[in-house]
């Protein structure tokens, strides 16, 4: 399931991942005009034929491995927790652990192979997967775009299931923003008030806290980056994804 904004990014992206030929009997949901991921992710549940749901950014490649990974990890959860609730490629915990093995442009590699799910608070929204029975659903009143990870792992949480980041190698081919938009603020803002008695809720790109100290020294920084440095951007996406994903398992 992928919310599109940019067809010419998907196909170029998500719709080029290797891991698709070994998966033609699996549902694509393509879910463009949504002005929100989490009503574009809801309508995409209720129309699912299948249990497991794979939720992927547009600019997200998923290597010929990736459902064997998967596979593994689900296999290690059904002996272990086989009511856990999200799974994801990269996440973080109340302490600030990250557990994570991805690619994103502008980091190169973050993290490393995972020898079995960690559970976490939180997971980052590039890959999210979950049950269809388990009977979770994404807030459609949080707006836009950012921290729908985020919401959906605290849901779990208050129904007792836990949410777990996977070693599922991808690739993020992103444009990394040193500067975040006002729309992921205002998601920030939402997510303290409805999840105030969770709090301090930790996410992969800021904590949010009663006081909202971290995001008050982020906003100062951004405000340098911008204002004085004239910077905004961290790294740029790839033409060529494909061949980056190449190079990549070459040297792996």
């Amino acid at each position: 399931m992928v919310a599109v904004n940019n067809r010419e990014l998907f196909e170029r992206n998500f719709l080029a991942s290797p891991c698709l030929a070994q998966l033609q009997q699996h549902q694509i949901l393509v879910q463009e005009n949504f002005n929100s991921a989490t009503k574009a992710y809801n309508d995409a549940i209720e129309h699912s034929r299948h249990d497991l749901l794979v939720f992927c950014h547009q600019d997200v490649i998923l290597p010929e491995s990736w459902p064997s990974e998967l596979e593994r990890a689900l296999d290690y959860l059904e002996a272990t927790d086989p009511n856990w609730g999200v799974l994801g490629c990269s996440g973080t915990t109340t302490d600030r652990h990250h557990p994570r093995y991805v690619y994103s442009s502008g980091l190169g590699v973050s993290g490393k192979p995972l020898p079995r799910p960690e559970s976490v608070q939180t997971l980052d929204e590039l890959v999210l997967v979950l049950k269809k029975s388990r009977g979770l659903r994404f807030d459609d009143s949080l707006p836009h775009f950012h921290l729908y990870g985020t919401d959906i792992c605290l849901r779990a949480a208050e129904r007792g299931m836990k949410s777990y980041a996977i070693s599922a190698f991808c690739i993020h081919n992103t444009n990394q923003y040193l500067v975040l938009p006002a729309e992921f603020y205002e998601c920030c803002r939402y997510i303290k008030r409805v999840w105030r008695h969770s709090l301090p809720i930790q996410t992969t790109c800021i904590r949010i806290t009663k006081f909202n100290w971290p995001i008050y020294r982020r906003r100062v920084r951004e405000f340098y980056l911008r204002h004085i440095r004239r910077k905004e951007l961290g790294g740029r996406r790839v033409d060529d994804p494909l061949a980056l994903l190449e190079e990549f398992v070459d040297k792996a």
